[in-house]
């Protein structure tokens, strides 16, 4: 009798490339990423409660991973990664108001780099910023930040 234990199965396979799919989004970020593995996470759920065949399965991740992002991005999305001084719904944020440097040139047209804190971090401005000059945050959006010249 053979009492070793198949980690092969498909409820394993999906919980698995549920924690690779939400890893992956701390990568690149984009919050999309994390959905696909909510959805991953349902089917393995599901597989381990019911007896469904491949194309059950590919429909259960499809329609959770929908599900998840149409019901929870724009909620996440606002609380988490859209804050601007003028923005609606402001939030209080630990980077504006802030002071940093930027360590690329930064133009209306083109996205550059700045230093805050002693990380480097991307910056998009209406106005055009030289390297090396000091710049004020004034917002963020999804992982760049919002600056102007500081006066």
């Amino acid at each position: 009798m053979d009492s070793s234990i198949n980690l092969f199965t498909a409820e394993v396979i999906w919980f698995v490339l549920g924690a690779i799919l939400m890893l992956l989004e701390l990568v690149a970020p984009g919050l999309i990423l994390i959905f696909f593995g909510v959805g991953a996470w349902v089917t393995a759920a599901t597989v381990l409660l019911l007896d469904i065949g491949l194309n059950a399965q590919l429909l259960v991740f499809s329609i959770s991973s929908i599900a998840s992002l149409l019901s929870l991005r724009q909620s996440i999305k606002k609380k988490y990664m859209d804050v601007s001084a003028e923005g609606e719904g402001q939030l209080e944020h630990e980077f504006i108001g802030g002071k940093a440097i930027a360590i690329t040139d930064i133009l209306p047209e083109r996205d550059g780099k700045v230093e805050y804190n002693g990380s480097h971090w991307e910056a998009v401005s209406q106005y055009t910023i030289k390297s090396k000059e000091n710049v004020r945050i004034v917002g963020m959006k999804s992982i760049k930040l919002i600056v102007e010249p500081f006066k």
